[in-house]
């Protein structure tokens, strides 16, 4: 179900929120698509005694919920800047996600003790639970830049809380690169959607 912070859905609004276009609409409809999409297959990733394995299955949907995201928002959004995060991250996912199909039966074969897959998958439950959360109850408003950031931020946040996980713990060394490189990028995108979203806020405050 669609949050829409001020939207009646049956055809009103209250009375301090403004009703959301018919383009917003539209937009959050897909974004609720892929979200429930995600979490589903995140949530439901068939699961071995490898955390390698086990991280590349749950981090695949991921990638490809912001790439579909991404792609959402490109059918809207005319500004510049954004564009630009929005080729980069649909760029640099398709790029991960063909990097960890390559090495994941190479992967799968290294295996972890009951114990750290049973602390790893507590981490992964507890890092997706806030995402999730953070995501679903984004601040949604008519300005659909806005409401891509917001829940584009948790998104990369918890791409970088799990990636730090998994590194706490043996993996598989052809994966260790793949991790480094998704924090990097995630806490880059972070950051320019934080600066973004400042200006926008500050330009809308003047």
């Amino acid at each position: 179900m669609i949050k829409t912070s001020g939207f009646n859905c049956c055809g009103g609004s209250y009375a301090s929120q403004p009703q959301f276009s018919n383009n917003t609409l539209k937009y959050l409809s897909c974004f609720q698509g892929t979200l429930d999409k995600m979490i589903r297959e995140m949530s439901g990733a068939q699961l071995t005694d490898s955390i390698s394995h086990n991280f590349i299955t749950q981090m695949i949907p991921h990638h490809q919920a912001a790439i579909e995201m991404s792609r959402n928002l490109l059918q809207y959004t005319t500004l510049i800047p954004l564009q630009d995060i929005a080729l980069g991250i649909i760029s640099e996912q398709t790029k991960s996600i063909e990097n960890m199909k390559e090495i994941l039966c190479k992967c799968s074969d290294s295996l972890n003790s009951a114990q750290d897959l049973k602390q790893y998958q507590m981490n992964f439950k507890e890092i997706t639970g806030v995402m999730f959360s953070g995501m679903k109850n984004a601040a949604m408003s008519n300005s659909i830049n806005v409401s891509f950031m917001n829940e584009m931020i948790p998104h990369h946040k918890g791409a970088v809380e799990m990636s730090q996980s998994a590194l706490c713990f043996p993996i598989c060394s052809g994966l260790k690169p793949i991790l480094n490189a998704i924090i990097v990028s995630q806490k880059k995108g972070i950051q320019q959607m934080e600066t973004l979203l400042y200006d926008i806020n500050k330009c809308m405050q003047c």
